[in-house]
């Protein structure tokens, strides 16, 4: 029976993750613009050099996953993402921009309900590509907040502290630095953050269309 609940857990969640990506990948909720499918630019690998993260190289032609599971700053988050079966979604070719918690981020998060795990790894991952550019374009456009749809279906809350460092609000009120910007990969981008962002309220569905 645990087997079940699992398989079903991780279909569910790749197909809430699916259609986020349908239904958000054209524009957040703030309006705005996200690279479209059709629109979007391959990644040069040859003229990009990805920051390391705990002595490990990050490789742009690589997807999400690949580098997620290289670095050992993030094995937590890995675990977490292969549990819950959104590791295969970030093994796609959509484009996302994922907020990776770092072991000690999870270390110190409070939650623990496996129940929610799914909800809450979805929730760290937005549909689109934005690196740091992208995201003081969109901090700058939306007046000084700029508010990212997730795949979960909430919102974080880009914002500066400072004139250099961005921080990530979730709906709870927590706030998380941008400890390492801009690790490109072949089928987005991520940033690592050194707090937990957790969703807030009941769970919610995200139409597929």
């Amino acid at each position: 029976m645990k087997r079940i609940v699992v398989a079903g857990l991780a279909a569910g969640t790749a197909m809430m993750i699916g259609g986020a990506l349908a239904a958000v990948s054209r524009s957040d909720i703030s309006g705005t613009n996200v690279p479209s499918a059709d629109s979007r630019m391959a990644v040069n690998s040859t003229e990009l050099m990805n920051p390391m993260i705990g002595g490990q190289a990050m490789l742009p032609d690589r997807d999400i996953m690949d580098n997620i599971a290289a670095s050992p700053m993030h094995s937590s988050f890995v675990t977490a993402l292969k549990d819950t079966g959104v590791a295969s979604a970030l093994k796609a070719n959509g484009q996302f921009t994922v907020f990776a918690p770092t072991n000690a981020a999870f270390a110190a998060d409070s939650s623990k309900s496996k129940s929610s795990l799914a909800r809450r790894m979805s929730y760290l991952i937005v549909p689109g590509r934005y690196d740091s550019q992208g995201l003081l374009k969109a901090i700058n456009e939306a007046g000084g907040e700029a508010r990212l749809r997730t795949a979960e279906g909430g919102v974080l809350v880009a914002r500066m502290n400072g004139p250099t460092n961005i921080v990530v609000t979730d709906e709870r009120g927590n706030i998380a630095n941008i400890a390492i910007y801009d690790v490109h990969d072949k089928n987005g981008i991520v940033h690592v953050v050194d707090h937990m962002l957790e969703p807030g309220g009941a769970a919610r569905q995200v139409a597929a269309n």
